[in-house]
């Protein structure tokens, strides 16, 4: 096998035309030299060097190498600096995935931040809810993944939050409490808080398919199962469904941060229905400066 080191040094000796001047150029001592070209010529099979009393002048196979080495060595000095820029966070890339009501709350305050302590980063983002973005990222099609999972009613619930993301690691962000909204001429629309039964015999609109399994265990826990008449994953049209009396819902207090309800009123929910917010990544790539610094920005985020 050839090495970068090996190149250097023959490189040094076909310019300077002796070992001993090549020593001095790269700092190292004359037969230091001498042994590493004995090494790179067994390690090429063939003579690199014709060595007489008078001079030293490179074989057809040494001219080969020396040609070539110009080429390897200038690619694997910008490939150091280019890896070096990265290691200092001066350059980089970041592929983050996250689901819509992260992607307007928690992210742009992230990005921003991340930004402009790290201008070289570079951060690109896809929306997309769990399960889904978990499998972007253990498939390699992104680098971090905001995610959430719920309280589960279920005793067997942590048990079951392990297993779903034990291969990753998990930051957690924050603690996200689902509000009830109702149409602003509802009965209970000037309520304090209300109970998930009070709606029992209300029209539904529910979320993504992980929302909507959520308010079905909860509905259920409280002795009803919810007439779901419409779904979608479009919060503004889930809020304006309720303002126009079409039903009630639950919804995020995340969702909340960046949606101005129109003709709806939130309330406060018992007993509370909880997700909990995280930024998933891959242990290998956790290491990576540039996610790492991610990560912390978007736990900065969280903390406002």
């Amino acid at each position: 096998m050839i090495e970068a080191r090996h190149l250097r040094v023959l490189r040094a000796v076909a310019a300077t035309g002796s070992f001993s001047a090549a020593a001095r150029e790269l700092g190292c001592t004359q037969p230091a030299v001498s042994q590493q070209m004995k090494v790179l010529e067994a390690s090429v099979g063939t003579p690199l060097l014709i060595r007489t009393s008078r001079e030293m002048r490179l074989t057809q196979a040494g001219e080969v190498l020396v040609r070539h080495a110009t080429g390897i060595l200038s690619g694997l000095t910008a490939a150091e600096e280019e890896v070096a820029a990265i290691a200092g966070l001066r350059a980089g890339r970041v592929r983050l995935v996250s689901f819509p009501s992260g992607s307007s709350t928690l992210v742009p305050a992230a990005l921003a931040a991340l930004r402009a302590a790290h201008p070289g980063t570079r951060v690109s983002l896809v929306d997309a809810e769990p399960p889904r973005s978990v499998e972007m990222l253990r498939d390699g099609d992104c680098d971090v993944a905001l995610a959430f999972r719920y309280d589960s009613v279920h005793d067997d619930s942590t048990a079951g939050a392990a297993e779903e993301w034990g291969d990753l690691v998990v930051r957690p962000l924050l603690s996200d409490r689902l509000v009830g909204l109702l149409p602003e001429g509802h009965r209970l629309a000037g309520a304090d808080t209300v109970s998930i039964a009070d709606l029992a015999d209300e029209s539904w609109i529910a979320g993504c398919p992980r929302c909507r399994h959520q308010l079905v265990e909860a509905c259920e826990k409280a002795g009803f199962t919810p007439r779901i008449d419409f779904a979608t994953d479009d919060y503004p049209a889930v809020i304006g469904l309720v303002g126009a009396g079409l039903g009630v819902a639950f919804l995020p207090e995340l969702a909340m941060e960046s949606v101005l309800p129109k003709a709806a009123r939130t309330v406060t929910v018992e007993p509370a229905v909880r997700r909990e917010i995280v930024a998933l990544t891959l242990p290998d790539l956790a290491r990576v400066p540039a996610v790492a610094a991610t990560l912390d920005q978007l736990e900065r985020a969280a903390a406002r």
